[in-house]
């Protein structure tokens, strides 16, 4: 069996806010520690039947891209129930949102919400 690692570094100021973030993974094919601005990390607990969460982000990320990070988050979640539930109707509906929050955000550009994300 194959064994992938995947690691994440959170630098903390005094008041234990996120700094710097950075990530590896052995099989991203990418040489050392990568930076990051967020993340968010969900694990499901099978013996609590729920999700356990991380949602950090550090204190020099951009609001803009904060907004950009969460709609494109949200398309992925609506790919991820698409194909691992095979729900594309409830999918189509979480696109159809993600237009919705991308307009109110105003993230489109011409009409394009990057949907196809």
């Amino acid at each position: 069996m194959k064994k992938s690692t995947i690691q994440f570094e959170v630098s903390l100021d005094d008041q234990h806010l996120p700094e710097e973030i950075s990530w590896a993974a052995s099989d991203a094919g990418i040489d050392g520690w990568q930076p990051a601005k967020a993340i968010m990390l969900s694990v499901w607990d099978p013996t609590q039947s729920s999700t356990l969460k991380i949602d950090l982000w550090t204190k020099d990320m951009l609001v803009q891209d904060m907004k950009i990070f969460m709609h494109q988050t949200m398309l992925s979640m609506a790919s991820m129930l698409e194909k691992s539930a095979n729900e594309s109707a409830m999918s189509g509906d979480m696109r159809d949102f993600c237009d919705y929050f991308a307009t109110k955000m105003n993230l489109t550009q011409d009409g394009d919400t990057g949907r196809n994300s």
